[in-house]
């Protein structure tokens, strides 16, 4: 049975998760929690790394500040699309005024950014706010 590796949204752990039991709410063998809770992740730098760089799934991920306008009408959107793309795409926030290094990193020149990452590579870019069913689409464009 062919499995992939998913970063617990809570501990940061990696777990092997066979594909064919993604839908069935599975825990993290590490801190016991859903890996799966249908809302998008806020993460840090170390998080950061550990969902994009392990994680086997697809990880969407939305570079906002909270003084951006665009970013806070987008927001309920963002957390629409975890709601419908979980588990097959994992959905995380960057805050680039607390992760300034990510969003330079990454090449973050406006925001609200959105990129979508498969096996620690981007595939896609969308810069501008969205409404959910955009994004909902143009993630499944690309997966």
């Amino acid at each position: 049975m062919e499995s992939v590796h998913v970063v617990c949204p809570h501990c940061h752990g990696v777990n092997r998760v066979p594909v064919a039991k993604l839908e069935d709410d599975p825990v993290c063998g590490k801190c016991q929690v859903k890996l799966f809770s249908g809302s998008a992740v806020e993460v840090n730098y170390k998080s950061f790394q550990a969902h994009v760089g392990r994680s086997q799934i697809p990880v969407l991920i939305d570079f906002w500040a909270p003084w951006c306008g665009p970013c806070k009408m987008m927001a309920p959107a963002f957390a629409q699309a975890a709601q419908a793309l979980e588990p097959q795409v994992r959905l995380v926030k960057v805050n680039t005024e607390v992760e300034p290094s990510l969003g330079n990193s990454w090449h973050i020149r406006s925001i609200p950014t959105m990129v979508l990452v498969k096996n620690g590579r981007e595939v896609a870019r969308q810069s501008g706010a969205m409404s959910s069913d955009g994004i909902i689409d143009w993630v499944r464009n690309h997966t």
